[in-house]
């Protein structure tokens, strides 16, 4: 896999799309899909979103409804939305001081596997949180990024016709204590941390962000460029 410094010259494009403010979540999917067909159509480059999401619980096409710790009503009156969506994985939890990543990715140009482009999704963030100090690696038979017995960041993905959307939320400084209101990805006994729990620092969103993209963009081997467009300021 090439590194952050072998990524050459010539390789295409990755375009960078960095919302700011918290954005819900039905309003980025909808987005998302928006890339999706752009994408499929080739009318545009590989994308990343970039963003923080206002608290929300997500269950994916495969999870239960009996991971919800918290019925619904209580989830909204604590200001939390509920979405049931269409990326795998099971719940989860989205909110402030998480990183979220959403890959609109041809895989056709890149390896026609979704298992790997997983694999080097986990790949990117733990290269990009060992530059701050934390060690941290997989765990036999389980998705995301963990540190010892704890995950630190969940992935869950969709594609069609080999255009993959959805992606990772890495623990940056989120309230963990929102994860003991459901089961965290389905995982009995699950415990969440954030960079900012083992580090005992404060880490700065975008610059967690910045590293994220060099580490994804050399494994890859695409070429990163910042997306400045009044149209994603929605």
């Amino acid at each position: 896999m090439a590194t952050r410094t072998g990524t050459p010259a010539a390789a295409r494009a990755l375009r960078i799309v960095r919302l700011d403010g918290r954005r819900g979540y039905e309003q980025t999917w909808d987005l998302q899909r928006r890339l999706h067909a752009a994408r499929c159509a080739g009318d545009r480059p590989d994308t990343l979103l970039l963003l923080e999401h206002e608290p929300v619980v997500t269950i994916g096409r495969n999870g239960r409804e009996g991971n919800l710790v918290a019925p619904e009503p209580l989830l909204r009156s604590r200001g939390i939305d509920l979405v049931r969506t269409d990326r795998g994985g099971d719940v989860t939890y989205h909110g402030p001081g998480q990183l979220i990543g959403y890959a609109i990715v041809d895989l056709k140009e890149l390896h026609h596997d979704v298992h790997r482009f997983l694999r080097e999704m986990e790949e990117g963030m733990i290269r990009a949180v060992a530059r701050f100090g934390i060690e941290a690696g997989r765990r036999e038979g389980k998705t995301g990024v963990w540190v010892g017995g704890e995950k630190l960041a969940s992935i869950g993905l969709r594609a069609s016709r080999w255009v993959t959307m959805h992606g990772f939320a890495l623990n940056v400084a989120t309230d963990l204590a929102a994860f003991d209101l459901i089961v965290p990805c389905g995982i009995p006994g699950c415990r969440m941390t954030s960079m900012e729990r083992l580090t005992g620092a404060r880490c700065d969103l975008d610059e967690v962000g910045r590293t994220v993209v060099e580490e994804l963009a050399g494994i890859w081997n695409r070429r990163p460029e910042l997306e400045e467009d009044q149209e994603w300021r929605m």
